[in-house]
């Protein structure tokens, strides 16, 4: 494998075999985030800036300054930038059908209502906001008219970064194209950002959502209640199979009986054990 420092800037030590391998090792512990052999350029091009922007003369003495930080903000920092973290409103909408579907024959259920007045939906990887908002309107439009059930959704991302964007709601015009026409209407509002003139999501619905900070490689997870719908979308293609399947066991752990779990259409849980059961590509049930 190749180490030049094509592009790097002259004044910085270019990024090291060894470097390069104290990162790795870090990230992996940290996040479950596996980069492998191959990342190599994405790590020069996304930790460079921050050791430029730190005045480090190296990626190793960046590294170390991380290490030594006992805040521990220059590791979220790191975090944040070696996460990646694209998505859009509706993204696989299948799931968002599947979701009302469930939500519908669990809401007209009274016995169901009466034995859950909190339906709880776990949003884990939840980037800059894109899906819980999407989950947010399914759910809320579905349970409208049963208001002894009450919603919350948790969304959780290992990043500070993205979570401060999406506790805002806001998003630009063409960003919300692919929100039904329906949703659009009724939990969108025209705002302006400085310059940016956009579309924010209605204050009753961001109210439905708690973004918080949550490593998914944390040993345990101090959910006190169950959660009746877990999306974990996109996430797990970074992870090895003994970490995926440790995470899937723990979300299966607190899944409500009769809840469900749905990953990203790129990934699978072939080869893996667990206690759900499959219901089609990708979603999964207790």
């Amino acid at each position: 494998m190749g180490w030049s420092s094509e592009g790097a800037n002259s004044e910085v030590v270019d990024l090291s075999h060894a470097d390069y391998e104290r990162i790795r090792r870090l990230v992996y512990a940290q996040s479950g985030i596996n980069l492998g052999d191959q990342k190599v350029q994405l790590v020069r091009a996304r930790l460079g800036k921050l050791v430029r922007r730190g005045g480090f003369r190296s990626f190793h003495d960046y590294f170390r300054h991380v290490e030594e930080d006992p805040s521990g903000e220059a590791l979220c920092g790191l975090l944040d930038a070696i996460s990646t973290n694209t998505t859009h409103l509706f993204r696989e909408i299948r799931h968002f059908q599947l979701l009302r579907k469930i939500l519908d024959g669990w809401l007209a259920d009274s016995a169901w209502c009466k034995k859950h007045p909190v339906l709880r939906i776990w949003s884990a990887g939840c980037s800059s906001g894109e899906e819980p908002y999407s989950i947010a309107m399914v759910a809320h439009d579905a349970i409208r008219s049963h208001r002894t059930v009450e919603l919350k959704i948790l969304a959780t991302d290992l990043s500070v970064q993205v979570l401060s964007r999406a506790k805002l709601g806001f998003f630009e015009s063409h960003r919300v194209g692919t929100v039904p026409a329906e949703y659009q209407n009724r939990y969108f509002q025209k705002v302006r950002q400085g310059e940016i003139v956009g579309l924010q999501i209605i204050s009753e619905l961001r109210q439905l959502v708690t973004f918080r900070r949550f490593n998914l490689m944390s040993a345990v997870f101090p959910f006190q209640n169950d959660f009746h719908v877990i999306f974990c979308r996109n996430v797990m293609i970074y992870f090895d199979q003994p970490t995926q399947e440790t995470l899937v066991n723990k979300y299966a752990h607190h899944l409500a009986e009769g809840g469900y779990l749905m990953i990203g259409h790129s990934e699978s849980l072939n080869g893996i054990q667990h206690p759900l059961s499959y219901v089609e590509p990708t979603v999964y049930r207790k």
